[in-house]
């Protein structure tokens, strides 16, 4: 992608521009982003999905003539469990649907502008007239485009959100709308982290919300170390504790000093590795959600001559200066291997020249991935 060359999708800016004046920053609203769009799953197949018990769905129901108004549900959700189309103020929530559809995985590649460690999934909200699930705070960016319908969408900075009680959803009772705004199909709206929002369908709709995750310091910190831990026997091996110099105590209860440093020893050397926190990060980036499943080849090994690769929609594929991370496993790679992998994990995918020039251990790899399921032979 260049970066540099301007995208009706954006409205007309660069990506590079987009990210320094709004990612993070402010909102955007682009009339025809996507000119002519319909919908890449119509109606019957949102519901089919949310049936499935691999599919995340969730299903909001607002009604104003009781308290306290809203009910929340999660799936899957059989056809006969949704309410009647012609019942106003639902909302069918379905996420993940790029790990199921391969034109929503298209769209969502759309915007890689943004690093994947960034990107996340696509949700598709099926909602009646008046549906929508209040006014509310993400924690994480996000691209809401109309792909059918129109929603109205009243957006606004919030100083001090203060949530309603007694709802299964959190949602804002101080909300004030700085700007309001009819949405139709093809229209993009981006939302920093921390902008309230409140979209409400004026008859059936459906929106489109590519999201964006961020991670918070303590889920990595504890993603981290918990994969250090595993590492520690292997790098520490069966050191013990001594304490031959260890004189009799009076206070039997406290910690001796000399454990406390032993400690962090065993700390320090697991950190000893300069690439073992880069690697569990890359590792963990690229970690397949739980409800993530790929499909494996009835066979030990698959031959590469003369086929091009393709990765698998569900693949996240990532790298640093040092490795190859893919679905959660992380290779060394360095020189011309290196660079063809990376190539695939930019392009997700690898023409058979490509392919060709690969070292036979680097073959061996990706003929794996391919058993796996991770990959495709073309």
């Amino acid at each position: 992608m260049d970066i540099t060359q301007a995208l009706p999708l954006l409205g007309g800016i660069s990506p590079q521009v987009f990210m320094k004046r709004h990612w993070q920053k402010k909102p955007l609203l682009v009339r025809q982003a996507l000119p002519g769009l319909k919908p890449l799953l119509d109606r019957a197949e949102l519901f089919e999905l949310a049936a499935d018990e691999d599919v995340q769905s969730r299903l909001v129901v607002h009604d104003t003539g009781k308290t306290p108004g809203w009910r929340l549900a999660h799936g899957p959700f059989a056809r006969k469990a949704l309410p009647p189309l012609k019942q106003a103020g639902w909302t069918l929530l379905v996420q993940g649907v790029d790990l199921h559809d391969e034109s929503v995985h298209a769209l969502m590649n759309q915007f890689r502008f943004v690093p994947d460690a960034r990107l996340d999934d696509v949700m598709i909200s099926y909602a009646t007239d008046t549906g929508g699930v209040g006014p509310h705070i993400d924690s994480y960016d996000v691209f809401l485009l109309q792909a059918f319908g129109r929603r109205r969408w009243r957006i606004g900075r919030q100083k001090r959100p203060v949530l309603q009680d007694g709802v299964p959803l959190k949602i804002l009772t101080n909300f004030v709308p700085e700007q309001e705004f009819v949405v139709e199909p093809g229209d993009l709206l981006y939302l920093p982290p921390g902008y309230a929002h409140d979209g409400i369908a004026e008859g059936g709709c459906m929106t489109y919300s590519i999201g964006f995750r961020i991670p918070k310091k303590a889920e990595l910190a504890r993603e981290l170390l918990q994969r250090l831990a595993e590492d520690a026997e292997d790098e520490l091996g069966e050191v013990l504790y001594r304490d031959a110099d260890q004189s009799a105590v009076d206070q039997p209860a406290a910690i001796p000093p000399s454990m406390i440093e032993f400690a962090q020893q065993a700390l320090q050397e697991v950190m000893l590795d300069p690439q073992a926190l880069a690697r569990g990060l890359g590792e963990y980036m690229t970690e397949p959600k739980p409800n993530v499943w790929f499909e494996a080849l009835e066979t030990d090994t698959v031959f590469l001559a003369g086929s091009s690769v393709q990765l698998d929609r569900r693949t996240r594929m990532m790298f640093d200066a040092h490795h190859i991370f893919i679905n959660g496993e992380s290779f060394n790679a360095g020189g011309r291997d290196a660079a063809l992998m990376r190539a695939l994990a930019n392009e997700r995918q690898l023409a058979a020249s490509d392919v060709k020039k690969l070292t036979q251990q680097a073959k061996v790899l990706v003929s794996g991935w391919a058993v796996a399921g991770w990959l495709r032979l073309v």
